[in-house]
């Protein structure tokens, strides 16, 4: 017996001890944005390595000696091809370094002091900038207005001095912040006070061009007035030009990624909201050796940052507006990452500008960045690679913190990295893999779509791009699938085009000849003429309207036929238009179409009656309502067709013939109202524009008088309610 008690109290312990571990919060959530905007949420693809970032003590700065001082003013990271760690440390005033550590983040040396090419004693000020070739440390010495280069021990080299050229504005001075080298050593370099674009030399210093050149706020005007500008006023007004850009990389392939951080807000959100794909007012621009803007932005947004900039949030401190992107790094199989100093975010993008995730956040666990104690930004400053690692530099912190890839990160690069390798079998198990884990990952949705395209299987693919709402792909397969049904049908599409045409051709000859006999028969007409004299009544609206009142050529049953009609082909058209023009599969009921067709014709027939009545209308209301009905006709000979070829249709282009169409309809629609009210009434052309304009005027006004009414309705029906819930209340 106590052996069992024993055994109880032991399990119960170990109970205890298990649930009353503390569990760390997590300190961000991973996401990705819908084509509606809202965020998605996704598994990790980055988590925090160890429990710490790397901090100076970590890294083996103790202070012992004046080159081993805690870090002062961390300003770039990165990493070479080896994994060791460089860290551009700008220091207090003139004073700073880099600094060098080995891949698990030890101190291997640090370059400050050196000899120079003219034998004197050297030092590096405020450097900014660092990059790391085979065999060449490149500093930007910002404090020197150079670029330093040492060999990869650390052991000086050269000195690139400033380059001159009569291209450079008089005004402008050189001051590299950031700076990436190609293969054929030609040096991309930033300036923080040039506005010209990307400085492009040679390394010996010579100035090759500038490429890239952004887009700035001053005018031709405002440029000219700087040249007679003193210093000091030069200052004051130098907020309004902005920095090119704020750093730079470049891929093994030779594209060099720019990011900018001196775009108007206002510019930036507008490009987002547009889902805009031109470079014009991005954050992040690739350019390729000429300069040119090459960047695929095929996402549902571009890559630019931050979506929900707009959003309110319960968070009264919680950033908003433009992302502010101060860095970019390129990562595994063409994937790219950007950093948002306002928010402490990473955005990562595969090379067509799909957003792959988003990870981050302001706060002091491990994983976030800090925030600035005198802004309302944070010290995230640098992000860069280390092999399945990746490192953001928080200036505030004065660290750096460590994210591992995890399993689902491995799966995606895994997934992207079969896709460029046209191994599209095994990409499409990765991506399905990833819907495993996350079934809103539209990405996925996507990638195997693409897979299966370029494996033919042009049907299948449309499935998974319908999913993911991905347009430009969809048409593509599309493209394909349309194209192989029309080989196969290539004979019979002349001959059904014939067909209708000649059906059209003799329905319109049968419809005059029997407006004709009705015409000279007097008397009563049946149904059927009374609804084919429409076809009269829009090719020749002045007899048409002028018979269907005086006389009775048309009725009130075959009006509301022509209503029901156009309500119904409205509804066709919510439900039966392709995927090109349906993108979003939004769907409708029956009743909201009668709604929006039926409301506006009962607004229209009740203000111009009232207000013809005043002004010696000759039409009742009974008249009114048969000449609107009849005037329908257009919009049904419309919106069935085109609704039918959306489903045939691909592409934007092809799109804007159908949106043609049916805006032809609608101006018909409004010449037959204008006609059918001005013979109805008998007015002349300026008394019916004149009541026209009075009808939509009035039509305002009931729409007000009804809302008003509903609402004080509404109050009133809840003030009884609560007063006999009162009464029940006492009673």
């Amino acid at each position: 017996m106590r052996k069992r008690i024993i055994s109880i109290v032991a399990l119960v312990f170990v109970f205890v001890m298990l649930f009353s571990v503390p569990v760390a919060a997590k300190s961000y959530q991973t996401y990705t944005y819908s084509l509606n905007g809202f965020a998605l949420y996704s598994p990790d693809a980055y988590v925090p390595e160890g429990n710490t970032s790397i901090d100076s003590a970590y890294m083996g700065l103790d202070d012992s000696t004046s080159l081993k001082k805690a870090l002062k003013n961390p300003k770039d990271i990165e990493v070479d091809n080896k994994g060791n760690v460089y860290i551009a440390d700008a220091g207090d005033g003139e004073y700073g370094r880099i600094i060098v550590l080995d891949r698990y983040y030890k101190l291997k040396f640090v370059i400050r002091d050196f000899v120079n090419d003219q034998g004197k004693e050297d030092t590096l000020a405020r450097p900014q900038g660092v990059y790391i070739t085979d065999d060449t440390i490149f500093v930007c010495d910002t404090g020197n207005s150079r670029i330093v280069t040492f060999d990869r021990k650390g052991n000086f080299k050269s000195v690139i001095k400033e380059p001159e050229s009569e291209l450079f504005e008089s005004e402008s001075t050189y001051s590299p912040i950031a700076i990436a080298v190609d293969d054929f050593n030609r040096l991309y370099v930033v300036s923080d006070s040039n506005y010209q674009g990307i400085i492009v030399m040679t390394i010996t210093g010579q100035f090759t061009g500038f490429i890239g050149a952004q887009k700035v706020s001053l005018s031709a005007w405002d440029i000219l007035w700087r040249r007679f500008q003193t210093e000091e006023q030069k200052k004051l007004t130098s907020k309004s030009i902005p920095t090119a850009f704020n750093n730079i990389t470049i891929t093994d392939d030779g594209f060099i990624y720019i990011t900018t951080s001196s775009i108007s807000s206002d510019k930036q959100q507008s490009a987002v909201s547009s889902r805009s794909t031109s470079g014009a007012y991005a954050p992040v621009k690739l350019l390729n050796a000429a300069g040119e803007e090459i960047m695929r932005r095929n996402g549902f947004w571009p890559p630019s940052g931050e979506v929900a900039i707009n959003k309110s949030s319960t968070d009264k401190n919680a950033p908003t507006g433009a992302s502010k992107i101060v860095d970019v790094a390129v990562g595994p199989e063409k994937t790219w990452t950007i950093i948002d100093q306002k928010r402490a975010k990473a955005y990562t993008y595969d090379f067509d500008g799909n957003l792959l995730f988003i990870f981050g956040d302001i706060g002091d666990q491990i994983g976030n960045m800090k925030a600035k104690s005198s802004s309302s930004e944070t010290g995230l400053l640098g992000v860069t690679y280390q092999d399945d690692k990746m490192l953001l530099l928080d200036n505030e912190a004065k660290c750096f913190t460590v994210y591992r890839r995890t399993k689902y990160g491995d799966i995606l690069i895994q997934a992207l990295s079969h896709q460029n390798k046209r191994q599209y079998d095994v990409a499409v198990e990765d991506w399905t893999e990833i819907l495993k884990r996350n079934a809103n990952y539209d990405a996925a949705y996507i990638g195997i779509g693409q897979s299966l395209y370029r494996s033919g299987q042009y049907d299948e693919s449309i499935t998974y791009f319908k999913a993911a709402y991905d347009t430009a792909n969809y048409e593509q397969s599309y493209k394909e699938i349309r194209k192989d049904w029309i080989s196969k049908w290539l004979l019979l599409i002349p001959l059904g085009i014939a067909v209708i045409a000649v059906g059209w051709i003799f329905f319109m000859k049968y419809c005059n000849k029997v407006n004709t006999r009705a015409a000279v028969a007097g008397g009563k007409r049946n149904f059927k003429e009374e609804m084919i004299y429409a076809i009269h009544v829009i090719f020749h609206p002045f007899d048409g309207f002028w018979d269907l009142k005086h006389e009775k050529r048309g009725s009130l049953r075959a009006a509301i036929v022509y209503m029901l009609l156009a309500v119904l082909a409205y509804f066709y058209q919510a439900v039966g238009s392709g995927y090109a023009v349906n993108q979003q599969i939004v769907y409708t009921t029956i009743i909201e179409q009668a709604i929006s067709v039926l409301l506006p014709i009962f607004l229209f027939a009740v203000a111009n009656w009232c207000l013809t009545t005043l002004f010696e209308g000759e039409g009742s209301f009974k008249d009114i309502v048969i000449a609107l009905g009849y005037s329908m006709l257009p919009l049904i000979l419309t919106i069935v067709p085109t609704t039918i070829a959306s489903n045939f249709l691909t592409g934007p282009t092809e799109v804007q013939i159908i949106e043609f169409i049916n805006m032809i309809g609608l101006i018909w629609l409004g010449i037959l109202v204008f006609l059918g009210m001005m013979v109805t009434h008998d007015y002349s052309m300026w008394k019916n524009i004149l009541t026209t304009l009075g009808t939509v005027i009035g039509m305002v006004f009931i729409m007000f008088i009804g809302i008003l009414f509903t609402t004080l309705l509404g109050k009133l029906v809840s003030f009884v309610t609560n007063i006999i819930t009162e009464l029940n209340y006492r009673a």
